[in-house]
Formats: structure tokens, C-alpha cells, sequence
């Protein structure tokens, strides 16, 4: 990989991880569901209007749209919202390329090699050492909800698999069309009119600055960047850098909103990201499918590993 293409994954990744501290700066300006919804509309509009027509049926738009757009990040959102560390946050939805290995074991009938059953045995490990770690000093409920949207990213996953888009920018940005009515009206049902519309009034230049960020740094740029560089390297040399995500996810979160990183968080992050780093390797020919791709931006959005086809591979 040329110095500039190692320079743009791993610029990436640092914008997939800085996503997280974004969020939590934008959950101090918006309710989580509608800032969930915001996000979504500012993805597709006008890039809907940019990426031409869908490449795959609708009905899987549908679909990831719903569990991905919907549970994955209103879970993410709300968690965050009540109480779970954006660094932490970062950490935990890891896990979600556990749940993917496991929910394709059963939908797809991917038996997964000893490697990575290990590498899933040491991820959940890594799990209970940060709930214990979430357990003394924060509310395990947003932790649970966390996890929760790691488990939907799954899910998205297993159904991304199946819809096998050839482009995933295109892909994403009609996905973003789906949640935005549902959210809102989630929003109005459980966040209440009023509060809405108090956001929305009170929106200021920081406010409108993280919907952007996540919209179209961490989605547009992220995606875009992801995909070209995948279009150009193999996808086992492109996606160990997204094991960088949860590394800058943790600084920035240290860095710009002062929260703490105790030996049980960096213990539970060594062996989260080990275990998904054996839960991405490939098998071994003729054994078990590839691993499979994985949407979102971190946070959203947020890209992690063990989430690259075997062939064309996309975050």
C-alpha cells in the first residue's frame, strides 16, 4: 500500500472514531432519536439525488434500513444518551462482529473455523470485563442498550450479505432513506413535540456541525473513502485498519470530553480488539464462507471489523 493510501485508512479510521465524541456532543443539542433522525436525512439528501438509482432490490433497503438505521443506531443513540461513554461506546459495538459470526452461523449455515470461535470467546471476555468495568462506575441499563445495537449491527450484516450490493456508498446512502420518518415519529411519540422543537430552535453552529460530521464525514467521506481504497488493495490488507476505530474512539473521548480510561477499560479493549482480529482473519480455503460485510459508520458510525467480504469487501 502506497504511503498516501495508508495515510487515507488510517484517516479514516481516526474519523470513525472521532464519530463517537461527536455524538455525545450532539446528544447535548438534540434528543437521541431525532439527532439519529437528523443524521440520516442529511445523508440522503441531496446524495440520494448523487449516487444514481439503487443496485439492489428494495426490499433489502428496506430491511437494513430498518434493523441498521432504526434499532442499531437509536439503541446507539439512546445508550449514549443515558449515560454510556462515548470511548466505551466505541469499544463495545466491537462486538458486533461476534453477533454477525453467530446470527450467519444460524441464518446462513457458516460454520465458523476454531479460530474464530476463539477469537469470539476472547471478544465476549473482553465484553464482561467492561460491563464489570461500566458496572462500578456507570449505568449498566445504557451499557445493555449498547450491546443491544452491536447485536442489530449483526443482523444488518447477515442481511447485507444476502442483498450482496455492488456499491457500497450507493448502498448506504438509499439505506439512510429509510429511517428518517420512522425516527422522527418514534421521537415525537416518546421524546415529545415540544422537545424537538426546543432543539430545533436553539440550533446553533456547533449543533449543525456534529449532524454534518456524522452525516457526511463519517458516512459520505467514510464510506467513499473505504471504497475506493478496497477497490484498489485486497480486503485483508484494508480492513485490519478499522481495528484503529476503537483506538481513536478512546483518545478523542479522553482527549476533548475528559473521560477516564481505568486498566479494567484498556484490559477489556485489548481483548475485545484481539478477539475481533481473530474473529476477521479469513479461513482457510474451503472451510467456511468469507466474513461478512458490515454497514454503518461508526456510530455510526462507525466501521468495524471482521465486516469484509470476501471478494469485493466494503465497511
Amino acid at each position: 500500500m502506497r504511503p498516501a493510501h495508508l495515510a487515507l485508512a488510517v484517516l479514516v479510521a481516526a474519523v470513525w472514531g472521532v464519530n463517537f465524541t461527536v455524538i455525545e456532543i450532539g446528544l447535548d443539542h438534540f434528543p437521541p432519536l431525532l439527532f439519529s433522525a437528523l443524521r440520516f436525512l442529511a445523508v440522503a439528501l441531496p446524495a440520494v439525488f448523487l449516487v444514481g438509482r439503487p443496485k439492489v432490490a428494495f426490499r433489502w433497503i428496506v430491511a437494513v434500513g430498518l434493523v441498521l438505521g432504526v434499532a442499531k443506531f437509536g439503541l446507539l443513540f439512546i445508550g449514549m444518551d443515558q449515560g454510556m461513554p462515548a470511548g466505551l461506546s466505541s469499544l463495545v459495538l466491537q462486538i458486533q462482529a461476534v453477533f454477525t459470526a453467530g446470527i450467519a452461523a444460524l441464518a446462513l449455515g457458516e460454520r465458523p473455523s476454531r479460530t474464530r470461535l476463539l477469537g469470539m470467546a476472547v471478544a465476549l471476555a473482553g465484553i464482561a470485563v467492561a460491563a464489570v468495568d461500566e458496572g462500578a462506575s456507570g449505568p449498566l441499563g445504557a451499557f445493555a442498550l449498547v450491546v443491544a445495537a452491536a447485536a442489530c449491527w449483526g443482523a444488518s450484516n447477515v442481511l447485507t450479505r444476502r442483498a450482496a450490493p455492488p456499491d457500497a456508498l450507493n448502498f448506504m446512502v438509499w439505506v439512510s432513506t429509510v429511517p428518517v420518518l420512522p425516527l422522527l415519529a418514534l421521537s415525537l411519540l416518546t421524546e415529545g413535540p415540544s422537545r424537538d422543537l426546543a432543539a430545533l430552535r436553539a440550533l446553533d453552529w456547533q449543533g449543525a456541525g456534529t449532524v454534518l460530521y456524522v452525516a457526511w464525514i463519517t458516512t459520505v467521506f467514510g464510506f467513499g473513502a473505504w471504497g475506493w481504497l478496497l477497490r484498489r488493495h485486497p480486503a485483508s490488507t484494508v480492513a485490519p485498519f478499522s481495528l484503529l476505530v476503537p483506538v481513536f474512539g478512546m483518545s478523542s473521548a479522553f482527549l476533548f470530553l475528559g473521560e477516564p480510561v481505568s486498566p479494567l477499560r484498556w484490559c477489556a479493549a485489548a481483548l475485545l480488539v484481539g478477539g475481533v482480529a481473530l474473529t476477521s482473519l479469513p479461513p482457510r480455503r474451503g472451510r467456511t464462507a468469507g466474513p461478512l460485510p458490515s454497514t454503518g459508520s461508526a456510530g455510526g458510525a462507525d466501521r468495524t471489523p471482521g465486516a469484509v467480504p470476501a471478494r469485493t469487501g466494503r465497511p
